[in-house]
């Protein structure tokens, strides 16, 4: 009787269990976990799980969230780090021409020469032969490539190669009588011919590359459409789900629509991309692409009325931004940068502004009260606070509200009133901190003092509340060097800059996401790891919050997701090795 007892007590508690249902689990389309999750949101929170659905953040939080949710795609994290993507505010997007060499690529002067002699070979004689990244800090010889050394490499071709950064070109003999260039030859408006000790130029052109390049016979944009969805492609391998172009033409657009006149000659020089190309490229395969938003440069007042489009105009994909980066200044590559005190060792000189106070405020004027946001290229002190005073004048005779204008580069360090201006008028600062790694030889050979130690300012801006966003302008591309630089101050030869400028890693990494998107309105939709964003998720090898500085360096994206599509993944991807890639590189200039 006992035994039973005991097996009617068993049944009936088995069937007591069987009516009471399991926790029904939530349909989603991806669950990673078991991870550190660096949310970047308000508190900075730190989770371990993300569930993702329809290409949107779904919920985030602990080990027991997996369990709430069923998805057919699961990815262990296995202890990673998984993190917004990054968005970089200033960026340009190179292709890469059938007359390009890597010279990015090159390790010295001898190996630059080779790659040119080759493409003069295979292109044959007359034919013009280009590149675009050299760096002398990067080349064996540390010194800037010459007129001699191109003659040597390709005597029967003209050759351009544009610096990093593209302030300065180093061009050949052949190059310099096409351009009709001697020793003769005046320094150009806004920019400089250099020469050497018996007054002859020495092949480098600073500030005015157009000189050269005007003459080379464009690509089509058929012929470099290729090369441009592959450097969009390469952006993903970096962790950058989005980015802002920095210089966007509307120079194909019909006359009457923001296009030049009807009868206008053909623009010169090397393709550069429009927004026309850039449209039909997302129209395209936008979904397996970053996010952009385009800078427009100034057309001129009666074009840009003419134009059907505004800021903020697109998509989720892409849409248009500012216009900018129009300069109103060089850069330390020229080095025209235009500063309140003279350069280093050349006293009188300080820099070039390529437009008048005047001019710049009947651009800035036009472009506002057509409903343009502004990002206006700012590089030296006196740059900055002409232009944050151009900025302040308009918005007195035009208030604004959520204007969301800004200074690309904010490069030096300008007074505490201006930077007071600044923050009254939520103007934002554009920061390149990446530019010390680069440009350390440059800023040493030109500054001197609190100029150089505060170059590339951020915790001074800050502390005066102007609002900070960081980008890369290609010196070089890769994010991680700018968080690297951010919070150590540190150039490439590890010697430190103004330790008092830099930043936690929690703030660099914000600057690079979550307030980055406030700059395209769009901190609603992305730009930190919260319920409703979308899921522009990247997938760390090393925790960028606790690795030592130098590690940054050397840490890589595993995983890159755009609106919850994996569009990157590092153990899968093949190595490229062919020159011909569209021209971007992590750690050293694209």
């Amino acid at each position: 009787m006992k035994a039973k007892a005991n097996f009617l007590l068993i049944a009936a508690l088995s069937f007591v269990a069987l009516a009471v249902p399991a926790k029904a689990q939530t349909p989603a389309d991806m669950i990673l976990f078991n991870g550190k999750v660096l949310t970047v949101d308000a508190d900075f929170s730190i989770a371990s799980t993300v569930v993702v659905k329809d290409g949107k953040i779904l919920a985030v939080g602990g080990p027991d969230l997996a369990s709430d949710y069923v998805a057919p795609t699961r990815v262990d994290l296995r202890g990673r780090t998984l993190m917004p993507g990054f968005i970089d505010t200033h960026l340009h997007l190179i292709g890469f021409s059938h007359r390009q060499v890597a010279v990015d690529q090159a390790k010295s002067i001898a190996e630059l020469k080779a790659m040119v002699a080759a493409k003069a070979k295979a292109l044959g004689p007359g034919e013009w032969v280009t590149g675009y990244g050299w760096d002398e800090a990067l080349l064996a010889e540390k010194r800037v490539p010459t007129r001699a050394d191109l003659d040597a490499a390709a005597p029967d071709n003209p050759v351009a190669l544009t610096r990093a950064g593209s302030h300065s070109i180093v061009g050949n003999s052949r190059a310099f009588d096409s351009a009709g260039i001697t020793a003769a030859t005046p320094d150009p408006p806004s920019g400089l011919i250099e020469r050497d000790a018996k007054g002859e130029p020495s092949g480098i052109i600073r500030e005015r590359n157009d000189l050269l390049t005007n003459l080379i016979v464009s690509d089509s944009p058929a012929e470099m459409r290729p090369s441009y969805i592959r450097s969009l492609k390469a952006l993903l391998a970096l962790g950058i789900t989005s980015f802002m172009e920095a210089y966007t033409s509307i120079d194909d657009e019909p006359a009457g629509k923001g296009g030049p006149a009807a009868g206008s000659p053909p623009a010169k020089g090397p393709s550069r991309h429009s927004y026309r190309e850039f449209k039909s490229i997302y129209d395209e395969m936008g979904a397996d692409l970053p996010r952009v938003a385009l800078y427009i440069a100034y057309p001129g007042a009666e074009r840009l009325k003419a134009f059907p489009h505004r800021t903020g105009d697109g998509d989720d994909r892409i849409k248009l931004g500012p216009i900018g980066e129009t300069p109103f200044d060089g850069g330390f590559t020229g080095p025209t940068a235009l500063t309140k005190a003279d350069y280093k060792g050349l006293p009188g000189f300080r820099g070039t502004a390529f437009m008048t106070e005047a001019e710049a405020t009947a651009m800035v004027e036009t472009a506002a009260g057509l409903g343009w946001q502004l990002g206006i290229h700012a590089i030296g002190d006196q740059a900055i606070e002409t232009m944050a005073g151009v900025y302040d004048s308009v918005l007195k005779t035009h208030p604004k509200t959520d204007h969301r204008w800004f200074l690309s580069h904010f490069t030096m360090l300008p007074s505490a009133a201006t930077m007071d201006m600044l923050a009254r008028d939520q103007v934002y600062a554009a920061a390149q901190p990446n530019f010390l790694y680069n440009l350390e030889g440059r800023y040493e050979a030109t500054l001197e003092g609190d100029r150089l130690q505060h170059i590339n300012p951020v915790a001074t801006p800050l502390k005066h509340g102007v609002k900070m966003v960081f980008g890369s302008d290609n010196l070089p591309i890769g994010p991680m060097v700018g968080l690297y630089v951010a919070v150590t101050r540190k150039g490439a030869d590890g010697k430190v800059f103004g330790v008092e400028e830099a930043v936690s890693r929690a703030d660099a990494i914000r600057f690079y996401t979550r307030d980055a998107a406030v700059l395209t309105w769009d901190e609603t939709r992305k730009g930190s790891i919260e319920p409703g964003k979308f899921a522009d998720l990247i997938v760390l090898d090393q925790d960028p919050m606790t690795v030592p500085a130098e590690a940054l360096l050397e840490t890589r994206v595993d995983m890159t997701f755009v609106g919850g599509k994996l569009v990157f993944e590092r153990r899968r991807a093949q190595t490229n090795s062919s020159p011909e890639r569209g021209g971007i590189s992590p750690h050293k200039a694209a």
